[in-house]
């Protein structure tokens, strides 16, 4: 027998791998909407910071977090998601895969299938052997934790999902909107390009309509260049130490830069 919530929603079990920034966020918003988390990291569930399990959720390993849930959403570094394989390999294929993380050769080492055209969540489903959807990648760490607002709100920034199954769709769009953002489908996995760095939707923050008007511009053969280059000058300027740049400056130069 499923739980529901006071507003009528099916309360689901949601395996977190990965507590970087964007795990962190993800943890304390899906909590509070009352879905039963349980996260890992590759440490171990004894090194998870108690403020992470403060809203409810539970630390446990890899391999039992996967067990018996609805959803699996992968936050860990890209280079990393070809060593999640063995560990799902138990899980039942309706189960829906999220994966939140991004490609970028200077830090995770270049991939020469990616290097020469192959869309990089193309890539990750021949590493997982299962079929994903992308969410949360095209929002900065600090957006996602600070600027979440109630669905309605005017300012409410939009967030791109791509799937290609209706329940990964169906699923990875309601917990977008369930942490404080509006989604928007971007489309199929072999489209998802245009939510990777350097497209016009990339930590742009941008509202639904202007989503809209700008996903279909995204040049893809662009989109190395610009990635690049704006990694360039957040390097330059904060060191590999800031791994996180001040929204209020790399807002304005993606901006400048993707769009």
């Amino acid at each position: 027998m499923f739980k529901y919530s006071s507003e009528g929603n099916k309360i689901m079990k949601i395996a977190i791998l990965g507590i970087g920034n964007i795990g962190k966020t993800l943890v304390r918003e899906l909590t509070k909407v009352g879905h039963e988390i349980k996260v890992a990291n590759s440490r171990g569930p004894e090194t998870i910071d108690a403020q992470i399990l403060a809203s409810g959720a539970r630390a446990t390993t890899a391999e039992d977090a996967v067990k018996g849930v609805d959803v699996i959403i992968l936050s860990i570094p890209f280079q990393r998601l070809s060593t999640v394989r063995p560990i799902l390999g138990g899980v039942p294929e309706e189960t829906v895969v999220i994966d939140t993380a991004n490609y970028y050769p200077a830090r995770d080492g270049a991939i020469d299938a990616i290097e020469v055209g192959q869309v990089e969540s193309l890539w990750v489903i021949e590493q997982l052997g299962r079929p994903i959807a992308k969410a949360w990648n095209a929002i900065g760490a600090r957006s996602f934790a600070i600027y979440g607002k109630a669905p309605g709100s005017p300012d409410r920034i939009a967030i791109p999902v791509s799937a290609d199954r209706p329940v990964d769709k169906e699923v990875a769009m309601r917990l977008v909107d369930e942490t404080g953002f509006d989604p928007f489908y971007a489309g199929s996995i072999a489209e998802s390009w245009r939510q990777q760095p350097g497209s016009p939707v990339y930590c742009t923050d941008l509202k639904k309509e202007e989503m809209a008007a700008a996903l279909p511009t995204a040049e893809k053969a662009r989109l190395p260049i610009r990635r690049d280059l704006v990694a360039g000058v957040a390097q330059e300027r904060f060191g590999a130490a800031k791994s996180n740049p001040d929204t209020d400056f790399l807002i304005p130069l993606n901006r400048l830069v993707f769009m």
